[in-house]
């Protein structure tokens, strides 16, 4: 996958702002498909842990709520945003709901789901499965929903990511 294709893809925050992928050109991210009423909904609290952590070294986590898994997502981008600030303190940037697989899938996650990675080819399979992308807009790491953000595997991902300066 061209590292361009990602770059090229246009972004709709939770607030309703318009933004587009090549803005975090240069910057690992960490996306993540999230819901609220979902047994992986405490992630939110490592994911934040690992935002602070690393996000003056330059990592972004990029949330992007959705309801295509036994409709754990049912609020609005409103209701989802006081969840997750109030519940979690989530200060990382979140997209608008939207689908991550199906006919109205994200180009984002078009792109992401090229990547293939053991068991994890092709479409997501639950809320909370995590893409790294990496400071040239690579995908360089897929880690499954039950992986938790604070796992040993994620974490050296995200350093090795965080190590090799942009291009």
């Amino acid at each position: 996958m061209s590292s361009s294709d990602l770059y090229e893809i246009d972004l709709t925050m939770n607030d309703g702002t318009r933004r587009s992928f090549g803005e975090f050109r240069g910057q690992p991210v960490l996306v993540v498909n999230v819901a609220s009423k979902c047994g992986f909904t405490p992630q939110y609290a490592g994911l934040e842990k690992l935002y602070g952590k690393y996000a003056e070294e330059g990592l972004v986590v990029l949330g992007m709520p959705c309801n295509q898994f036994m409709g754990q997502e049912p609020g609005n981008d409103g209701e989802i945003a006081e969840f997750c600030s109030t519940t979690f303190g989530v200060t990382f940037p979140l997209l608008s709901k939207g689908d991550v697989r199906g006919k109205d899938q994200h180009p984002l996650y078009g792109q992401l789901t090229r990547f293939r990675n053991g068991v994890l080819p092709g479409l997501v399979k639950w809320n909370f499965e995590k893409f790294l992308v990496d400071r040239e807009g690579d995908v360089v790491a897929r880690f499954a929903p039950t992986v938790e953000p604070d796992a040993p595997e994620v974490i050296a991902a995200i350093e090795e990511a965080l190590s090799r300066p942009a291009a």
